[in-house]
């Protein structure tokens, strides 16, 4: 089964601080294990909202918002993973593939790269539908034909679709102390910090990886755990 495993934002990774090379280290370890056994499919940490856009659609038409901002009613419904020369080539993306799936939400945002974190210097240079549980035939098939454009334009490096939450967990951390919350759950006001998409034996075994992602995040946070949608 394939699951992605989804941490939020604290105050100090929201502010853009660098995280501890301790806690780098540690997490580079866990994720490595996972790489070496062949069950590490995809990860990534998120910058801030500072570095985010926002596109919410109405009616057919589109507006932005540039963070930072706070979270608001947050539960993810899948991701796109895009390389591409600027941020306005990837908001022109975006809105194309809002537009395909009708009102909701859309967030762009930088993924962190080594220098972000501080490996490397820095070189020179959720919505109503899919908690349904789908799209429309018609919003399949305009998003396919959407993605292999981006393919052929050589941008999309990685898709992937949740399943509802129904059939995820909510994670929250005090000091290590554990919380579980049964899906479906509402949004969260907490924004995604990073992720890890994981091929795992079952929820068990996920709970108990995110019992050692989150002691190395520093034991107080909120996870989100969701299957990936295997027929998308």
């Amino acid at each position: 089964m394939r699951f992605m495993i989804m941490h939020k934002h604290d105050p100090h990774t929201e502010a853009g601080e660098k995280p501890p090379m301790e806690l780098v280290q540690k997490m580079g370890a866990l994720m490595g294990e996972y790489m070496q056994a062949g069950r590490f499919i995809d990860g990534a940490g998120l910058n801030g909202s500072k570095t985010r856009t926002r596109l919410t659609f109405r009616n057919g038409s589109c507006t932005t918002r540039q963070g930072p901002y706070k979270g608001d009613h947050e539960l993810p419904a899948g991701a796109l993973l895009l390389k591409v020369r600027t941020r306005e080539e990837a908001l022109g993306w975006a809105e194309r593939y809002g537009k395909i799936l009708g009102d909701g939400e859309l967030e762009v945002g930088k993924v962190n790269e080594p220098w972000d974190i501080g490996l490397a210097p820095e070189p020179e240079k959720a919505d109503a539908a899919t908690e349904r549980g789908g799209r429309s035939p018609q919003q399949k098939a305009a998003l396919s034909r959407l993605e292999t454009e981006m393919s052929k334009a050589g941008v999309l490096v990685r898709s992937t679709r949740l399943a509802p939450s129904a059939r995820g967990k909510r994670l929250h951390f005090s000091n290590n102390d554990l919380r579980v919350v049964d899906g479906p759950f509402v949004e969260s006001k907490e924004l995604i910090g990073g992720f890890a998409v994981m091929e795992l034996e079952g929820m068990e075994e996920a709970l108990a990886l995110s019992r050692r992602y989150a002691e190395v995040l520093g034991g107080t946070l909120e996870m989100d755990i969701r299957l990936v949608d295997p027929g998308a």
